[in-house]
């Protein structure tokens, strides 16, 4: 009997419930003995000329063994945007800037001390001499290009994904209504549990060894080799436990690197962790976009025509944030059959910490934007927004459809999403007492919010299709040995994978042991991100598993004296045994004696997938302090077939969390002069579970014909459903007092202001 599909508790839990995971900062190994430690120096200040560096004082320090500027990284490259080809290729960065800062918080020198606590106070003493510049903030200040950050570059425009004079005209001719909003789809921080660090150590062989969290050790080595300038194979990536990373640890950063010279340079091993105040500004932020979202279309609620227009800050540098906007054209239309829609998109940088990929990475963004959009317009038709979400969107298809912006959706049914989802959160009812208690003039209101979505998960690259690979391995003893180019960080592969060679094999789970993020062992892989894992990874084990039987049996024939053809495998004894004759049998494990029985695969899958779904969010609001509160949160996440509900539900329970504490808390601020005002947890506020009501889960899957499993990814859904979803309750909640939009977060200042403004709008138009 499979065991796919099962509710298998996680093998790795019991290790991480006692005694703890293994972080970089807890990595002992013989070759780190006698490490010293690094401490960056950071900018005080958003845009600067530098014009000294005083090292003299802190060099003197105790506990100093040296400091490292700018200058003595000379000969190593400038590190080039992400995807050169889309991005203005002159905004480049230094791994310590040299002559100009452009955030709060770039690395300017590295102190490098015996112990860790010495570099903070030595930090303190390198003096270092800043003539300021103008500090650019706003985007639309930015895209003005008054103030430029990068001269060589003669504009702070990174990148144009279409031109206004692209927009059509007369897109709206015909429409009966037609609705327009500005949308900010607010910067927000990433904040891991486990902050970046690095260890570093160079061998007599002159290679490098760095352990690194990462969702991915083969691209952090091609990120190293790029700023170190050294070729792949001169370096080898650890990975060990990593405490979350939500997309902002793909490749390596400047301090990675910087952590890696300093090894080399004093001839010893060096490591690094970095302090919440330094991830929060350093770290790489996620989203910051501003959306202009027009659509029009008839009283009936049928939608004619939609554009989005996409304003993106990139940061101080261009990362992969620079290029999302890609990702959210791709999207644009969602899970809607819109007859004309539009989008275009700028990337500009600004004076603020770099922008990177955030779980979803642009596929939230557009997310947001149509599903405000619908809402806008739904309100302005008089028209139910559940009403007008199932007029519109795409009918059932198994076969791929195409959309106008180049999306191929795999399969989807996306009406009976919204009608299972409705259904669970007995939406007709909450109506009912949303009326009940706006009658009554109850001073607590509800407000029901919707969110239909598609996203793109296991999407390949530039160089071809999606694909993964995977090595499987049975050992005399009767257990076997996974190797996977996936980087688990917290979504359980160790125990999904397990269970799919298991099932192939016949050998119990707690017998296979998962190995990752280790590129002497793997050098190949695509590391985890883009919610690929499992249909990538997890397929790719169950082919290997299934080329193993393959090898096993003719060797198992060889053994029994028999045709390969004429022996059946028995899962349940994990043995092959000539058919009608089970007495003539040979255990797997016994094949594996003398010649090892391995196999290493790569599986191809056709395409992407497109998981889908519905979210319903119940908001309360106070309308006389404006306080949120979240009641419910029903939804139904389709991600195709699921291998294990338990870790499914994991993954799903963590992004909606995730998603709503965007709608109505987290924000990254930062002043008119580019000084960042949220610089700890008390500033920048994270949910907890008191925060949070038990989550609804409907279960729906429409399988994909992309890979044998029948899976799609999950590991994003949560945070593109949500986020929209807990923003429409909220406004829903005080539309009948004239509201019209609130931009997240909707923290009660905001929106007691937009009850109050509504008032005073109301009464002068009265």
């Amino acid at each position: 009997m499979s065991i796919l599909g099962t509710r298998v508790l996680r093998t790795e839990d019991p290790r991480f419930l006692t005694t703890g995971g293994v972080y970089t900062e807890d990595v002992v190994d013989e070759r780190l003995a006698g490490a010293c430690h690094v401490t960056f120096v950071r900018s005080p200040v958003a845009h600067a000329k530098i014009s000294e560096i005083d090292v003299s004082a802190a060099l003197a320090a105790p506990g100093v063994v040296a400091v490292i500027t700018g200058a003595d990284l000379a000969d190593l490259p400038t590190i080039e945007p992400a995807m050169a080809g889309l991005i203005n290729g002159k905004m480049r960065q230094r791994l310590l800037a040299t002559d100009t800062v452009r955030h709060v918080g770039e690395a300017v020198a590295a102190v490098v001390t015996e112990s860790a606590y010495q570099g903070e106070d030595a930090i303190e003493l390198v003096q270092v001499d800043y003539d300021l510049l103008p500090a650019v903030v706003d985007m639309t200040a930015a895209a003005a290009d008054e103030v430029v950050l990068h001269a060589d570059a003669g504009t702070n425009t990174a990148a144009d994904f279409g031109s206004p004079d692209s927009l059509k005209a007369d897109l709206f001719d015909g429409c009966e209504v037609v609705v327009s909003q500005t949308i900010v789809n607010q910067r927000v921080a990433p904040a891991p549990m486990e902050t970046r660090a690095a260890a570093a150590v160079w061998g007599d062989d002159g290679r490098l060894t760095a352990w690194v969290p990462n969702q991915g050790a083969q691209g952090t080595r091609g990120s190293l080799a790029k700023l170190l300038a050294l070729e792949e194979a001169q370096i080898r990536v650890i990975t060990p436990d990593v405490g979350g990373a939500f997309g902002a640890k793909f490749g390596a950063d400047p301090e990675h690197a910087v952590v890696a010279w300093i090894a080399r340079y004093l001839g010893r091993p060096a490591r690094w962790t970095e302090t919440r105040y330094e991830n929060l500004i350093s770290m790489t932020h996620g989203r910051a976009q501003r959306q202009q979202v027009t659509i029009g279309g008839s009283k009936d609620g049928t939608v004619q025509a939609y554009r989005l227009e996409v304003l993106q800050d990139a940061g101080a540098y261009p990362r992969i944030g620079a290029i999302l906007p890609f990702l959210t054209i791709l999207m644009t239309p969602g899970p809607y059959a819109f007859p004309r829609a539009e989008a275009i998109a700028k990337t500009v940088v600004t004076n603020t910490t770099p922008v990177g990929a955030y779980r979803g990475a642009g596929r939230p963004e557009a997310t947001a934007a149509v599903e405000r959009a619908i809402d806008l317009f739904a309100a302005a038709a008089g028209v139910d927004p559940a009403q007008v979400r199932r007029k519109n969107l795409l009918p059932t298809f198994t076969e791929p459809h195409q959309t106008a912006f180049g999306a191929l959706y795999d399969s989807g049914d996306y009406v009976a999403a919204l009608d299972k989802a409705l259904a669970a959160a007995g939406y007709d009812e909450l109506r009912t007492e949303q009326q009940r208690r706006r009658a009554s003039g109850d001073v607590r209101q509800i407000g029901i919010g919707l969110a239909s979505y598609v996203e793109i998960t296991g999407a390949g690259d530039e160089a071809g299709a999606p694909n993964e690979n995977a090595s499987v391995e049975v050992h005399p003893d009767g257990t076997a040995t996974i190797l996977t180019g996936t980087s688990p960080h917290g979504q359980g592969h160790a125990t999904a994978w397990a269970m799919i060679a298991s099932d192939e094999l016949g050998i119990p789970v707690e017998k296979i042991t998962l190995k990752w993020g280790d590129t002497d062992l793997i050098p190949e892989g695509g590391g985890t991100g883009g919610s690929r894992s499992l249909q990538l990874g997890g397929a790719a084990v169950q082919q290997a598993s299934k080329e193993l039987l393959d090898v096993a049996r003719q060797r198992a024939a060889d053994q029994l004296e028999a045709n390969p053809a004429d022996l059946v495998f028995d899962v349940g004894r994990s043995a092959f045994a000539v058919a009608g004759d089970p007495d003539a049998s040979v255990p797997l494990a016994a094949l594996a004696e003398g010649e090892r029985l391995l196999v290493r695969t790569v599986f191809a899958a056709a395409g992407a997938t497109f998981p889908f779904g519905t979210h319903v969010a119940v908001a309360e609001v106070d309308t006389e302090t404006g306080k949120v509160v979240l009641r419910r949160m029903v939804t139904v996440d389709d991600a195709g077939v699921v291998l294990n509900p338990l870790l499914a539900e994991g993954q799903r329970h963590g992004g909606i969390a995730q998603g709503a504490a965007q709608a109505f808390l987290e924000e990254v601020l930062y002043d008119a002069d580019g000084n960042p005002l949220t610089t700890s947890f008390a500033d920048y506020p994270i949910l907890s579970a008191t925060e949070m009501p038990s989550f609804e889960l409907a279960d729906m899957a429409t399988p994909t014909s992309y890979n044998p499993l029948g899976a799609k990814g999950i590991g994003e859904a949560g945070t593109i459903g949500s986020t929209p979803a807990v923003q429409n309750a909220v406004i829903d909640a005080v539309a009948y007092l004239g509201v019209r939009h609130i931009d997240m977060p909707t923290t009660p200042r905001r929106v007691w202001q937009a009850i109050r403004d509504a008032a005073h709008d109301g009464s002068e138009h009265g």
